[in-house]
């Protein structure tokens, strides 16, 4: 099945496909109404899409399988090759996504009896209404913007987990996110609940063939922390240079709890992603720690945003960029502290690093501090690769190319200590592809 351009009749036909409740229904509707009336963003690079010419839903896979051995040959030899099924020896659970639906999922016998629940949306939707009604949709409305709005409309696939009162996962979950068509849009919905006590990390993965037309990726990811709870969201992000990544991630966090984004954008024509934490309860705290590869006039556009409502909340954004052959890497980020989050504290943090005369990079930060026992400290610098950094290393035998390939991976080393070590070494081997 394959639906090409978005109108009503062609929402219906998606939701008729999932054979979804007239809730879900209803919830696209109204967002694609939400979407025809709002404008694109009046911020950030140019976006050039043909809305009736991206192919809204797609799929040849059937159901969910269990075992590799289930999934169709030529899927499967193709996730092979990107290192996907040697991955998931380091997980407790997978799922992976090709083109609109999930089509391969697993997760260890104990976790099912801790009682978590790591799923696609859409089974979520059919065996956890209730739980997914209480949550989706809240951080992020359907009116939010142009992108959650066609989202809401189209949605498919993705990934909803539920970390119980009291659990705490081992090791990490995984989703993998393929589009493999030309003109293909890709519109996962993710939502997780970590509730209190509990403790997530959750990791996902994006690649795409390069095609001469757009592909758009515009994904929404809610998070809900809870109290005493920690998630954290890591992302590498290395979709191809025709694929529009036009994402809306927000978390909202209780007291004591703790939400990390760690999020690498290599891939893409143009990204704008900006991970939000809505610091509600007294003692959250909200983490984003970002790097941005812009080369061949890719436009990253990227940051962070942290909102501050609870007493001696925290937040500390680090972004660490990187331009080179006439890319555009912005840091674009925003720190609310209002009156009511009082003795609370940020930390901004962004260095870029530009590799030549033809790239560019700007910081454009907005911090408001709405009382006077909080503060917001913001640091921005932007250098070239020093000289006598590269002398030191080629005057030990090191060649040019080698010696400033060293220096970049060490001005992004704080990001890389925050992956597990076999995603520290899939980054530095796609690093090494794009400088």
């Amino acid at each position: 099945m394959e639906v090409i351009g978005i109108n009503e009749d062609h929402i219906r036909q998606i939701s008729k496909q999932k054979q979804e409740d007239d809730w879900i229904l209803e919830y696209r509707l109204a967002s694609y109404r939400h979407f025809s009336r709002l404008e694109l963003p009046s911020f950030g690079p140019p976006i050039d899409l043909d809305f009736s010419k991206i192919i809204y839903y797609k799929t040849e896979a059937g159901d969910i399988k269990h075992d590799w051995n289930d999934v169709s040959c030529a899927i499967k030899d193709e996730l092979q090759g990107l290192g996907v099924l040697e991955s998931e020896q380091h997980l407790d659970g997978m799922g992976v996504q090709y083109e609109s639906e999930v089509i391969y999922h697993s997760m260890l016998k104990e976790l099912e009896d801790k009682k978590v629940i790591f799923t696609s949306i859409e089974d979520a939707m059919k065996n956890h209404p209730d739980l997914v009604r209480k949550y989706f949709g809240k951080i992020v409305s359907n009116q939010d913007n142009k992108f959650a709005a066609l989202n809401g409309a189209v949605f498919s696939g993705g990934s909803f987990i539920y970390i119980p009162p009291n659990t705490k996962l081992d090791r990490p979950l995984q989703s993998y996110f393929r589009i493999n068509s030309r003109n293909m849009g890709q519109f996962e919905r993710t939502l997780i609940i970590v509730d209190d006590h509990s403790e997530l990390h959750y990791i996902e993965g994006c690649t795409a063939p390069n095609y001469s037309d757009s592909s758009l990726h515009a994904a929404v990811v809610e998070i809900y922390v809870g109290k005493n709870s920690k998630c954290r969201y890591s992302t590498i992000q290395n979709w191809a240079t025709n694929v529009y990544n036009l994402v809306t991630k927000r978390a909202l966090v209780e007291d004591h709890g703790t939400m990390e984004w760690i999020d690498g954008n290599i891939g893409s024509h143009t990204t704008m992603k900006y991970p939000a934490c809505i610091l509600k309860g007294d003692d959250a705290s909200g983490t984003c720690i970002t790097i941005s590869v812009a080369t061949d006039h890719q436009q990253q556009d990227t940051g962070a945003r942290m909102i501050h409502l609870g007493k001696r909340t925290k937040s500390n954004i680090i972004s660490k960029s990187i331009a080179k052959n006439g890319g555009n890497a912005t840091y674009r980020g925003k720190v609310d502290i209002k009156p009511q989050a009082l003795f609370s504290e940020s930390m901004v943090k962004c260095d870029t690093l530009i590799l030549d005369e033809i790239s560019k990079s700007d910081t454009i930060p907005t911090n408001i501090c709405e009382n006077e026992s909080s503060n917001i400290e913001h640091e921005a610098t932007v250098s070239k690769i020093s000289e006598e950094k590269l002398f030191y290393l080629m005057s030990r035998g090191i060649d040019k190319e080698r010696a400033t390939e060293l220096i970049v991976l060490g001005f992004l080393e704080k990001f890389r200590q925050e992956l597990p070590m076999e995603y520290a070494v899939e980054l530095n081997q796609l690093l090494k592809r794009n400088l």
